[in-house]
């Protein structure tokens, strides 16, 4: 394994975060051991664009009393750091929920030990590491015991007043006007100026910059190659065409108002026919025609847990992919641990196969062979593996803490065969499941774990003509090892 070290000079500011992970009980004693740099706390509650949005300030008799710009303050505060894991709702995510019937029973004084001091069970130690003041700890105590506010709904009425055909179809080139080499174009984020650059990937020129929304958290392209579809965090998508002499924006929408998702038809006879995106706020997801982006139908994803049966107000909805096999979207839906095989050939008349199986689906990739997508349900430390051609749950594997694996990386494995690789933001370990159905007895099972960097792993990748697999430690505290890339060699991964 190897270490390279590099310079990043995107605009990229991971915000330290974490949320007001309340155990319950809440503990016999606050720790002082704990840091608001752990890799799973700044993954997990990065800042939210709800922060932003107007919301009502709600009365609750039994919580302290909080003037209108405290409660503000606490609010934007709130959606900024804690978010992340609670919930919009504060209903609970991959942290406890901090719902007035639980919180205002503990007190003010019994919760500002907690937000200042933390916990072992992951409460960050907000006063003492120097986040907070104590007069952030104080509001954010008494903001907790009041009844959250619910931000507005996002339905077709408000994506319509954001939806803007910029170039429409018919006036877009018929054939191409650029000379780029439009399968090797890179698409870089430029997280915090609410931009991407397209790079050649043949020069390492910069083709443009283009606008889009905050945070621009993934890029897609098009069955045809020719579109590039691009979603912030914000929930505004972009579509590009990269026929253009110059590449540039020709259609854009707001689909609600947090995003994580975004991708267009893939079966045959459908190519380029529509897209979809999912949205954290408000929990749905929005098909759209694919050459303008206007909106045909949207879903909510709110509903039961998978196992518990408990109804759950706010499931996000997180990656999603199309189907090689069936005119399919696959949509994972991170609270209630579901995937949802959208089948979009009739929309008058949609119909859904819903898969359970586990919490927190988060991100996730298809193996080698297109058919089985790969997703990590990070705070249940599992991967959940989705035939999209039989539509059923192939396996759900047990892994490393928190997987994050991007899309992960498929290879050939000297001694198990073709494997999918994951990283894991919890601990150094990447582990290597097995893909090949005809090895019956290493299918989808964890053949493998290699040891990395360290704890803080976002993307893993590699590519069909290298043999050299790469490993970030992006969300590592440890400066060094952040601003690293690990390097293994596929061939000889014993050597480390």
């Amino acid at each position: 394994m190897k270490a390279l070290s590099f310079a990043r000079k995107q605009a990229f500011r991971l915000l330290p975060a974490a949320a007001l992970l309340l155990a319950a009980p809440f503990g016999a004693q606050a720790q002082d051991k704990t840091t608001t740099t752990s890799p799973e706390a700044t993954f997990q509650a990065a800042p939210s664009p709800l922060a932003t949005e107007p919301m009502h300030q709600s009365s609750n008799p039994k919580a302290p009393p909080m003037t209108e710009a405290e409660f503000e303050q606490a609010r934007v505060l709130y959606f900024e750091r804690c978010a992340g894991c609670h919930g919009v709702l504060r209903k609970g995510a991959t942290g406890k929920p901090l719902t007035p019937d639980i919180t205002v029973g503990k007190g003010t004084e019994y919760l500002k030990v907690f937000i200042g001091y933390g916990s072992p069970a992951g409460m960050p130690n907000w006063l003492t590491s120097g986040e907070f003041n104590e007069k952030q700890v104080d509001l954010m105590a008494r903001y907790i015991q009041h009844d959250p506010p619910t931000p507005p709904e996002f339905g077709l009425a408000e994506m319509k007043k954001t939806w803007k055909v910029i170039v429409p179809p018919e006036l877009r080139p018929k054939k191409k006007e650029n000379n780029y080499n439009i399968s090797n174009i890179f698409s870089t984020t430029l997280r915090d100026t609410g931009e991407i650059a397209l790079i050649d990937g043949d020069t390492k020129q910069i083709i443009n910059i283009v606008k889009t929304g905050y945070a621009v958290h993934i890029s897609r392209m098009s069955a045809s190659g020719r579109y590039l579809f691009v979603i912030g965090r914000d929930a505004k998508i972009n579509m590009i065409d990269l026929w253009m002499a110059k590449p540039d924006n020709v259609a854009e929408i707001r689909v609600g108002l947090e995003a994580r998702s975004v991708d267009t038809s893939k079966y045959k006879g459908y190519e380029d026919k529509l897209a979809i995106a999912g949205t954290y706020w408000p929990p749905q997801f929005t098909i759209m025609k694919g050459d303008t982006l206007e909106p045909l139908k949207i879903v909510a994803t709110r509903g039961m847990i998978v196992g518990s049966q408990e109804y759950h107000p706010e499931p996000r909805v997180a990656s999603i992919v199309a189907s090689h096999f069936k005119p399919e979207f696959v949509v994972n839906v991170k609270e209630t641990g579901k995937t949802l095989m959208v089948n979009y050939a009739n929309l008058e008349a949609l119909t859904m196969t819903e898969i359970g199986s586990a919490q927190f689906l988060h991100d996730g990739g298809w193996d080698s062979s297109k058919r089985y997508f790969m997703v990590a349900a990070n705070n249940s430390n599992k991967i959940a593996v989705i035939d999209a051609k039989d539509g059923k749950l192939a396996a759900l594997t047990e892994v490393g803490k928190i997987p994050h694996p991007g899309r992960g990386a498929n290879f050939v494995h000297p001694k198990f065969g073709p494997v999918w690789a994951t990283g894991h933001l919890g601990d150094e370990t990447i582990s290597l499941i097995a893909t090949d159905t005809k090895r019956k007895d290493t299918a989808f099972k964890q053949v493998a774990q290699l040891k990395g960097q360290g704890g803080g792993n976002l993307f893993i990748k590699t590519h069909p003509k290298s043999t050299n697999l790469y490993v970030d430690t992006t969300l590592n505290p440890d400066a060094k090892i952040s601003q690293s890339i690990a390097v293994f060699d596929i061939k000889n991964l014993d050597k480390g």
